[in-house]
C-alpha cells in the first residue's frame, strides 16, 4: 500500500473521540487545545501545528525524540574552529516540484524565510547570521557575526522548515481533515535513506486530533487514544496522577518562561519599586505546592540558573530576606503609594486563560498579593490587562532567547531599550566571555526594571500508553511524530 493510499484509507481514524479505535493500526494522538501563552509577534505555531509541520516539512536539521539534533535536508555538517561558520552538506534528492535540491535553491529559500520572519522573536534569534552562501554543488555555508553555539537548535525549529509547493519536504505525508490529520511515512528513498523492501512492515500511520483537555483524557482512559500531548499547568488538575497512572503521566524537564509580564505600567505598576513589591511578595514554592508537582524548580531570575556558559554574575533575588520580611517591605511600598495617591486602592488586573489549573493559580496569587494590600482581579482580555501570564517553552538554552522575548519590537508591553542594546552588542562579540558578560548585564537591567515577574519553569505533560516507542520527555517539550510512526523490531 502506498503512503497516499494509507492516508485515504485512514480518514475515518480521525473520529477518535467517537466510536472507538480504527482497525487500521494507526497510532492515535490528541493534542490538547489550549492557549499558547505567547505573544502574537513570536510567530509560534500551536503545539499540534508545530508537530505536523515538522513531520511534513523539513529544514536543514530537526529534532529526534530526545530533543537532540538530527539530519534534515542536510545529511551532515561541520562547525569551523572559531565557531563563525556552519557548513552543511545537503542530501541527494529534489524538491517536491521535482527541481534539484541544490545549494543555490536552499540558499534562496532560507533568505526568503528569514525575510518573512522579520519583526518576530525568532528573527531576533537569527540575528547572528551574517550571510547564507551557496558553495559548490550541495554545500551551504551560514556565516555568523559572532559564534552561536545554539544555531542548530534554532534551525531545527518547525518554523524554520524550508517549503516548496506542491507537497512537503518532510519525512511524512499529511492529509488534513478539519481539526485533525493523518500522517504516513514516505518510502525510505524519499527520506534520504537506503531502499528497504520491507519498510512498510515496520511503520504505522499516525492519526491526530485536537481536543479539549477533558476530551483527550477521557479518550485516553477509554483506550481510544494512545498518546495525549500538550498538557500545561492549566490542565494538570484533570490528569490522573494517582498510583494506578504511574508511568502514563510524563513531565518534560522544560526550560522557558513562566510568570507575569507587565502589560500596562500604570497605577501601582507605574514604577519599578512598586513592580518589585509585587514580585517580592510572591512565595513561588507555595504558589505551586497545591498542584503536587515533583521536581518543579522556582526562580526569581529572568534567565534560569545554570545555563551553559552562565558566568554566575546573577543570583536569586532577596536571598537575605525571609518571606515575612519581603512581604513587610512590599506592604510598606504599597501603603506609601496609596498615601501619595489620596488613598487610592492598589488594584491590578491579570489576563490568564480560563481552566481549572489556572483558576487555582489565580486564587493563590490573589491571596498572596492581598497580604501586601494589592487586590488582584481577573481581566477579560490581554488588551485591558495590567499583567499577562507568560507560559512559554524556550527554543534553545541560551540567555539570548529569554531576553529576546521582551524586546521592544515585540510590542508586549513596557520595555527597556538598554536591554535590547546590550543584547545586540553581545551578538557582535566574538569572545564568549565578553558575550556572556554583556548578556548578564542585560539580564540585570531587565531584572531591575521589574517588567517580568518570574515564577519558575513552565509545566508540560503528556499521557503515554504503556508500550509506546518513540516518545521521550525532553527540555523542549517537543515530541516528533516520525519516531512514533516507527515500530520497534
Amino acid at each position: 500500500m502506498t503512503p497516499r493510499l494509507v492516508l485515504l484509507s485512514l480518514a475515518a481514524a480521525l473520529a477518535l473521540t467517537g466510536c472507538g479505535r480504527s482497525d487500521e493500526g494507526a497510532l492515535a494522538i490528541a493534542f490538547i487545545d489550549s492557549p499558547e501563552g505567547t505573544l502574537a509577534a513570536d510567530l509560534r505555531l500551536s503545539s499540534g501545528a508545530r508537530h505536523m509541520r515538522a513531520a511534513s516539512q523539513e529544514g536543514l536539521v530537526g529534532f529526534n525524540a530526545q530533543g537532540e539534533i538530527i539530519p534534515g535536508l542536510a545529511d551532515r555538517w561541520i562547525v569551523t574552529g572559531d565557531g563563525m561558520s556552519f557548513i552543511f552538506r545537503l542530501r541527494d534528492g529534489s524538491w517536491p516540484d521535482g527541481t534539484d535540491l541544490s545549494a543555490e535553491s536552499v540558499r534562496n529559500e532560507m533568505a526568503s524565510l528569514i525575510r518573512e520572519l522579520d519583526g518576530t522573536a525568532l528573527a531576533l534569534d537569527l540575528e547572528p547570521i551574517r550571510d547564507v552562501r551557496a558553495m559548490a554543488g550541495r554545500v551551504v555555508e551560514i556565516r555568523l557575526s559572532s559564534p552561536a553555539p545554539t544555531l542548530l537548535q534554532i534551525l531545527a525549529q518547525p518554523e524554520m522548515a524550508l517549503t516548496r509547493e506542491p507537497g512537503g519536504t518532510g519525512p511524512m505525508l499529511l492529509e488534513q481533515r478539519g481539526r485533525g490529520a493523518v500522517l504516513a511515512l514516505k518510502p525510505p528513498s524519499e527520506r534520504g535513506l537506503p531502499d528497504d523492501e520491507e519498510w512498510r512492515e515496520r511503520v504505522r500511520p499516525i492519526a491526530l486530533t485536537v481536543a479539549s483537555a477533558q476530551e483527550a483524557i477521557d479518550g485516553f482512559d477509554a483506550g481510544r487514544l494512545d498518546l495525549v500531548l500538550g498538557g500545561r499547568l492549566g490542565t494538570w488538575p484533570l490528569a490522573d496522577t494517582g498510583p494506578l497512572s504511574r508511568g502514563t503521566v510524563r513531565i518534560d524537564p522544560t526550560l522557558g518562561l513562566f510568570g507575569l509580564q507587565v502589560r500596562r505600567a500604570t497605577g501601582v505598576l507605574a514604577d519599578a519599586p512598586r513592580r518589585e513589591a509585587i514580585a517580592m511578595a510572591i512565595d513561588r514554592p507555595a504558589l505551586i505546592s497545591p498542584f503536587g508537582i515533583g521536581g518543579w524548580i522556582p526562580t526569581t531570575r529572568v534567565v534560569p540558573p545554570n545555563l551553559p556558559g552562565d558566568p554566575g554574575y546573577i543570583v536569586e533575588r532577596w536571598g537575605d530576606l525571609t518571606m515575612e520580611e519581603r512581604r513587610a517591605l512590599a506592604a510598606r511600598r504599597i501603603t506609601a503609594w496609596r498615601a501619595a495617591n489620596g488613598g487610592a486602592g492598589a488594584r491590578v488586573s491579570l489576563a490568564m486563560p480560563r481552566s481549572s489549573g489556572f483558576d487555582m493559580l489565580f486564587r493563590q496569587l490573589a491571596d498572596q498579593l492581598a497580604a501586601i494590600g494589592v487586590v488582584l482581579v481577573r481581566s477579560s482580555g490581554r488588551a485591558d490587562a495590567d499583567l499577562v501570564l507568560v507560559d512559554r517553552v524556550a527554543r534553545y538554552a541560551e540567555p539570548r532567547w529569554f531576553l529576546n522575548q521582551f524586546h521592544c519590537s515585540m510590542g508586549g508591553g513596557p520595555c527597556d531599550e538598554e536591554v535590547d542594546f546590550l543584547v545586540e552588542q553581545a551578538n557582535l562579540m566574538p569572545d564568549a566571555g565578553a558575550r556572556a558578560a554583556l548578556l548578564a548585564e542585560a539580564e540585570a537591567e531587565l531584572t531591575l526594571a521589574n517588567l517580568y515577574i518570574p515564577f519558575g519553569q513552565p509545566l508540560r505533560w503528556s499521557l503515554v500508553r504503556s508500550g509506546i516507542d518513540g516518545f521521550a520527555a525532553n527540555q523542549w517539550a517537543f515530541h516528533p511524530l516520525p519516531p512514533l510512526a516507527q515500530i520497534a523490531r
